[in-house]
């Protein structure tokens, strides 16, 4: 059956949105975890952990400081911004609660880290809700 069209339309213009923020939730993601781990963020490291060029890499962090998401420093890498961090930190709690819910379903935890780099990125914020309780009681063994 077919849905009313404003209803389709909403569905098609919230999944837009989600792949559009999608890229810059996974680099703002990846930029903080670099740093947490070595302390910078390089543009070499960046394009060897998503697999592009780095010149890919390039014109994403010049969106994303358009954006006031990053800054970047000659010779000294890329950081986040007080806003890139926030929204870092939201994507990164997104990703740890979809992850749980798989792995409280009995997902094998490194499917369950791949899948939930998909999903992360899709689901409503109820939906979320529901599989942050979902794995909180379900945890799994």
């Amino acid at each position: 059956m077919l849905v009313d069209a404003d209803v389709h339309a909403h569905g098609f213009r919230q999944a837009r949105k989600a792949r559009r923020l999608e890229l810059v939730e996974d680099y703002l993601e990846l930029i903080s975890d670099l740093i947490a781990s070595g302390g910078e963020a390089r543009q070499v490291d960046i394009a060897a952990r998503l697999g592009v060029a780095q010149p890919t890499v390039a014109k994403m962090l010049k969106r994303l400081a358009e954006d006031g998401l990053v800054s970047q420093k000659p010779y000294r890498g890329v950081f986040l911004t007080e806003r890139g961090e926030e929204l870092a930190k939201y994507a990164r709690k997104r990703h740890q609660i979809v992850e749980s819910f798989l792995l409280a379903l009995g997902i094998e935890p490194e499917t369950a880290r791949r899948d939930a780099e998909g999903i992360e990125h899709h689901v409503s914020r109820e939906t979320l809700e529901a599989f942050r309780r979902f794995a909180k009681k379900n945890k799994a063994r």
